[in-house]
């Protein structure tokens, strides 16, 4: 951890220089979910304008990769049983609510994560690199914070991106075929704005 330590040692140095920062990452650390959550709503809002139902799967699936991420980390998390930075260490600057739940990884990084990978399937617009720097802030605020160490918020956005990215790999097919279905009933206005297409079309579509 020497590497890791000390990139950890001069995070929390800055967090004490910067008084003024304390009160905006806490909020952010304790309340980007929030945000976070309301990309995946825009990633959704931005597939419906389309007319490709992998797309829009694409949209569907990114909030279940968030949480089959979160699934998968728990057993890690248990397994590895890493104590918190302030468990361990002395003199440090402690922003965080003391908890014992394990360190590695950090499961606001592989939300985080998981949600970033999500909304880069659906778009490589602005929305989608809105959303990885969104991530990234929030996993370096829980080092910040000294809820963490680097090398946990770095294992859990990796983590939750490679769930979220091969779990619709996996998917894509069974999904964007539930989603051709799904259009032709009433649920077509959750799903696309644009007109039905003819079963040819949607073939086509479909297979893109």
């Amino acid at each position: 951890m020497g590497v890791d330590l000390w990139v950890f040692q001069a995070i929390n140095e800055f967090a004490r220089a910067t008084p003024w920062l304390h009160g905006p990452m806490v909020v952010y650390t304790n309340y980007g979910i929030v945000l976070l959550a309301l990309l995946l709503l825009g990633g959704w809002w931005l597939a419906r304008q389309q007319a490709n139902p992998r797309v829009i799967a694409a949209a569907l699936w990114a909030p279940v990769g968030m949480l089959a991420a979160l699934g998968v980390n728990q057993p890690i998390s248990s397994a590895v049983g890493e104590a918190r930075p302030y468990a361990v260490l002395s003199n440090i600057l402690v922003l965080a609510h003391r908890s014992m739940d394990p360190s590695f990884p950090s499961d606001h990084a592989v939300t985080a994560g998981a949600v970033a990978a999500g909304v880069l399937l659906v778009t490589r617009w602005v929305l989608a690199w809105v959303t990885v720097v969104a991530a990234l802030l929030l996993a370096f605020s829980r080092v910040y914070i000294a809820a963490h160490y680097p090398h946990d918020v770095l294992a859990g956005l990796l983590l939750g991106a490679v769930v979220s990215v091969v779990g619709f790999a996996i998917v894509r097919g069974a999904l964007t075929r539930l989603v051709v279905v799904l259009q032709g009933t009433r649920l077509r206005p959750v799903l696309t704005t644009a007109p039905p297409l003819t079963p040819v079309a949607a073939a086509e579509s479909a297979a893109r």
